[in-house]
Parts: structure tokens; sequence; C-alpha cells
């Protein structure tokens, strides 16, 4: 069985999860792996500079109440975030662990995904700038690059924004256009993404905004030539597995906890 351990030297630890995979954990390790993770994510996303004000949310379901999920709290820099600053919010939108408040628009998204996708660990939501732009578009992402092709037929868009998202009705249509895919287009809105792992969808995340900003500066330039059916159906089965986005995230994890270790505690 693999051993966890905990980052102290940038991929000491790669080539383990590489050849094994994730090791086998308690729930309350699991737990403490999940929420590690999420605080990294935070201020992995405060350096891409998917941080806007009071908008963004990740969630990672909790493994022990699969009903409850923890969040960033509303009004905390993506940057500043810890591990002991996230919150633990249940179905009914009550903060159950955790000295702060929720974003009723993460609650509203993001329980009706945890809700819908037994299968979702994570979700991952932000306005970032180049998924705000494409989503205004109104179309899918085009399977330009190798990288985009990750999210070939396997992403969705939702095309009725109608404001703010507050209600959970609202939360609940996303999930509906969200089904079984990895991500989703939120037209006028962003990009959301989901994965098994926060691993997943925090690089699905990363990714898809990188993507989103390619196709926009392709599409400035001339006229894209899209990647043949065949061969981006093909990529996507290469590039755009569950393991792809944990062993894309670990680089990341690694450097993130090695310059901002605080982010730990």
């Amino acid at each position: 069985m693999n051993q966890i351990s905990t980052p102290s030297r940038p991929g000491e630890d790669f080539l383990d999860l590489l050849r094994n995979g994730p090791p086998v954990r308690t729930p309350e390790e699991e737990q403490l792996h999940r929420k590690r993770r999420l605080a990294a994510t935070f201020r992995l996303f405060a350096r891409y500079g998917f941080d806007q004000g009071l908008a963004g949310h990740v969630t990672a379901r909790d493994p022990i109440r699969p009903d409850h999920f923890w969040v960033n709290p509303l009004g905390f820099h993506f940057s500043r975030i810890r591990v002991s600053d996230l919150i633990l919010v249940n179905e009914e939108g009550e903060v159950v662990e955790g000295g702060h408040a929720v974003n009723r628009a993460a609650f509203a998204i993001h329980s009706a995904i945890h809700a819908a996708r037994p299968d979702v660990v994570a979700a991952a939501h932000t306005h970032s700038t180049h998924g705000k732009a494409w989503s205004t578009l109104g179309r899918f992402l085009d399977p330009l690059t190798q990288d985009s092709c990750e999210f070939f037929e396997s992403h969705a868009l939702f095309d009725e924004f109608t404001g703010v998202v507050l209600e959970q009705a609202e939360g609940r249509r996303i999930a509906d256009a969200l089904g079984q895919n990895k991500a989703a287009i939120l037209k006028n809105h962003g990009l959301l993404t989901v994965g098994h792992t926060v691993e997943a969808a925090a690089w699905r995340f990363i990714s898809m905004d990188n993507v989103a900003r390619a196709q926009l500066l392709a599409e400035a330039a001339g006229t894209p030539q899209l990647i043949p059916y065949d061969v981006a159906k093909l990529t996507a089965t290469q590039v755009g597995s569950e393991r792809g986005g944990i062993l894309n995230f670990h680089p990341l994890w690694d450097k993130i906890t090695a310059e901002e270790p605080d982010l730990l505690s």
C-alpha cells in the first residue's frame, strides 16, 4: 500500500503516483487530503488571476458526510485561504464547521451539482477573464489543439443566463445542463468544471480557461483549422482522464506548497 506523504521536494512522490496511483486513505485522511488540495487550488487560482471580488468558488465533497461539501468562505481573497479557513456546508446551506459565511451562489450551484452527480468530488467555477469572454459567444470550444481535445464532446453549454445564481432551482438547471460532462460553459457567465478528485476539477478549470484563451487568440488572428473528428476523438481519450488531471495538478501542488506553505495550516 502506498504511504501518504506531504510534499517536501519538487517531484518527490510523482513517480510513485505515476506508477501506483493515489494511495489508499482512511476517510479522515481523505478529508484532510481534499481540504489541502482545495486550499492549494485557491492559491493557484489567485496566481492565474481567476479571482474577481466575491465571485468564484470551488467545492470538495466531504468523504465522511457525502451530503456536505467544503468551500471557500465569503469575503476571503483566494491568495489568503488556508485549510483552516475552509467551511463545511450541509445540504440545507448551513455552515456546520468554520466561523465564516457561505456564498449563496456557491451553495445554489454546487449543492445541485453534488446532489445530481454522486461521482463528482469537486466542482470549480470562477469569473476568469478568458472564460467569461468565451462564454459570451454561446458556443462550444472547438478541437483546435491537443489541449482543447480534453473537452471534445465532454463539455456542455448552459444557454439561459438569468442573473446571479441565488436560487436552488437555477442551480438545478445548471446541473441538468452539465449532465455527465466534465465541464460546462455558462453563457454570459463563465466556465465550470468537475472531477472525481479536487485535483482533476482544478486542473480542468486551469486548462479550460487556457483553451478558451487560445481559441480567442486564434480566431482573432485568422481562421483556425480544426483537428479532424477521429483524431480529436482519439486525443480526448489520451489527455482527458481523471488520472491525467491528478498528474497534471501534482507539479502545481509541489510548487505552491513549497512557496506558500502557510496554506496547509
